[in-house]
């Protein structure tokens, strides 16, 4: 999962069971970012935009309901592209998906009441929002499992055509911004979750997820030094008596 050196830094070696704690905690955390932004009603990421859009086009479908719908066509671009190296383990990314769809409906549920008139706090909970989602970002990195489906079509064409991971992601999440846009001009009048919100949220995570790279290094290092003084002076001890 971790597409960068800085990323293997942080994977968590540990046991298997251990690790899918983590990846659910930060399946649950992640939804409840995207909840709280959609609660904010100044904007969210491309992918959310496009499938809140769709709840107002069909409101029968939840939003969680779309969202697997777009990872399972995803998956099917996957082996579109992938061809012969379209393997069947790839299959498992749905069951992610499907607890991610299922704690974003969740989530929503419980943040339905959330609203504000004023644009200060609708700001401050938007910056909250991200922060709660790229946490749930950092953990589901940390945790080194399955690769979500929209992830695994965008490390497909990553490892197929030789660009850049990021350029990659930027190209899709751009496209999914105007789909959702066309999508909004065609049926509803106009777009209606792409606004400032959007552009930061591309912005915040990022550096969100920087400032946990950072701050999990800091521990790590504190957390060894304070061992390694522990037992040289364990070692001194024993020395002396």
């Amino acid at each position: 999962m971790a597409h960068h050196a800085r990323e293997a830094e942080v994977i968590d070696t540990g046991s298997l069971q251990r690790r899918w704690i983590t990846y659910i905690i930060g399946i649950y955390i992640l939804t409840m970012g995207i909840s709280l932004a959609i609660r904010a009603g100044i904007g969210i990421s491309p992918q959310s935009s496009l499938t809140r859009t769709m709840t107002l086009v069909y409101p029968r479908l939840s939003q969680g309901t779309y969202n697997f719908m777009l990872e399972l066509f995803m998956l099917f671009l996957t082996y579109l592209a992938a061809r012969k190296d379209f393997e069947l383990k790839n299959f498992a990314s749905l069951i992610p998906a499907f607890v991610l769809a299922t704690c974003l409906d969740l989530n929503l549920m419980l943040t339905r009441s959330i609203g504000f008139q004023d644009y200060l706090p609708k700001f401050f909970l938007l910056v909250f929002a991200d922060a709660l989602l790229a946490f749930g970002l950092f953990l589901m990195i940390r945790a080194n499992l399955v690769l979500m489906p929209i992830d695994m079509f965008v490390n497909t064409l990553f490892k197929r055509t030789g660009l850049r991971w990021g350029d990659i992601k930027t190209s899709f999440d751009c496209t999914l911004l105007i789909i959702s846009a066309v999508i909004g001009f065609a049926l509803l009048g106009g777009p209606r979750f792409i606004r400032e919100g959007t552009f930061m949220n591309a912005i915040l995570v990022g550096q969100y997820i920087k400032l946990y790279f950072f701050l999990f290094q800091k521990i790590k290092t504190t957390i060894a030094s304070y061992h390694r003084r522990s037992l040289e002076q364990e070692s001194y001890s024993r020395q002396r008596f």
